[in-house]
């Protein structure tokens, strides 16, 4: 009997992350208790999740691995991926399931991409095989240039766009000045199309000398971004000792790293010339301490009514939940509502909203994925 039970566990551990729907839990929040269930358990440095329509869903790990959990609770290593460099704060990233996905099966990720010695963060594409255990027809879209060393501040975010073009966020990859240069991917938002082409309408296209991808610029580490209800893009960035900001970005606008920041150095030396600059956009919210923000949506659903349109975002810092309140759009400034915390909330690195309305999350230090319900 003892035999009989160790070695199909044994051989369970061995295969991966186990999916593991089982009671929930209670959070507090002051829209009244959540509930938090476990959806899917045993993954290393999970970074991003993904719905798919026959109600599965898709997890990636820094370490290079991609995951379907079915909705009976099966899970499933998809092979197929690219090249990927691990190492640092490098490896497999964002995941995004297109709202096309029931045409074409394809899937859209980030991870970062080998260059020579070095590495820089990369957008692929893929069709996802019809039992869902593969990549197929897989393309390389974009990959930042000139790309470096280090193993630090790769971004990674991917966003639709309503027209269909696609964002990507890219940190300045340790390298502070770039972020202020044109002529480099570091520190940016690119958007391309999705067959890997750069929109007309993109800000530099015409600029001598300028990457024709970049969107925005002046950005530190975008490590979490999402769209409103209106279309328009918002991030969030680690800042270095104090100064993770949350932006609206607009094309062609300077968010001024490593000019402007409400921070200072690791080291304590003040960072370039102070809070604001003539030309440099200001952050519509920023920490101080940083809480290092990573994943954040927009609520759009029906599940909490009072939530909607407002963002959530994610601290790998402090261990929390951020509800942030306000619209500066329309003349109300944001500010940090409430923190939403548990023990389930251990290292946020991205938070969803699935089709049903519920909040997703990733536990990056349990290594769990979690569903938060009323």
């Amino acid at each position: 009997m003892r035999r009989a039970f160790v070695i199909p566990l044994l051989l369970a551990i061995l295969a991966g992350p186990l999916a593991m729907p089982s009671s929930a839990n209670s959070m507090s929040s002051q829209a009244g208790a959540l509930s938090v269930t476990p959806m899917a358990d045993g993954f290393r440095t999970p970074w991003s999740v993904g719905f798919l329509p026959d109600g599965s869903f898709l997890v990636t790990e820094r370490e290079g691995r991609l995951w379907r959990v079915t909705p009976q609770g099966q899970r499933h290593q998809i092979t197929g991926l690219p090249e990927i460099r691990v190492g640092g704060q490098g490896g497999l990233l964002d995941l995004l399931v297109p709202r096309d996905f029931d045409r074409t099966g394809e899937i859209i990720f980030s991870f970062a991409k080998p260059q020579g010695a070095g590495e820089g963060t990369a957008m692929a594409i893929a069709r996802l095989s019809d039992d869902r255990m593969r990549l197929e027809n897989l393309r390389l879209m974009f990959e930042m240039a000139p790309g470096s060393s280090g193993g630090q501040h790769f971004g990674g975010r991917i966003v639709e766009a309503p027209d269909g073009a696609l964002f990507l966020t890219i940190g300045d990859r340790g390298n502070r000045d770039s972020a202020q240069d044109l002529r480099s991917h570091n520190g940016t938002v690119v958007r391309i199309n999705r067959d890997g082409s750069v929109p007309s309408d993109n800000p530099f296209v015409t600029t001598p000398g300028a990457l024709p991808e970049i969107f925005s610029f002046g950005h530190r580490n975008p490590q979490g971004a999402t769209l409103d209800g209106d279309g328009n893009l918002w991030l969030n960035e680690h800042g270095a000792r104090g100064g993770d900001e949350v932006n609206l970005v607009r094309a062609g606008v300077n968010y001024g790293w490593p000019v402007i920041a409400y921070g200072v150095h690791y080291s304590g030396a003040p960072i370039g010339e102070g809070t604001a600059k003539e030309g440099m956009a200001q952050p519509a919210l920023y920490w101080d301490p940083s809480m290092a923000p990573s994943g954040m949506v927009i609520y759009t659903g029906d599940l909490w009514p009072a939530w909607q349109g407002q963002m959530f975002v994610g601290s790998l810092k402090f261990d929390y939940i951020a509800r942030l309140d306000g619209d500066p759009l329309r003349g109300t400034p944001m500010s940090q509502a409430e923190r939403i915390s548990s023990r389930e909330t251990a290292r946020v690195r991205d938070i969803r909203q699935a089709p049903d309305g519920s909040l997703w999350f990733i536990s990056e230090q349990r290594g769990t994925i979690y569903r938060v319900t009323p």
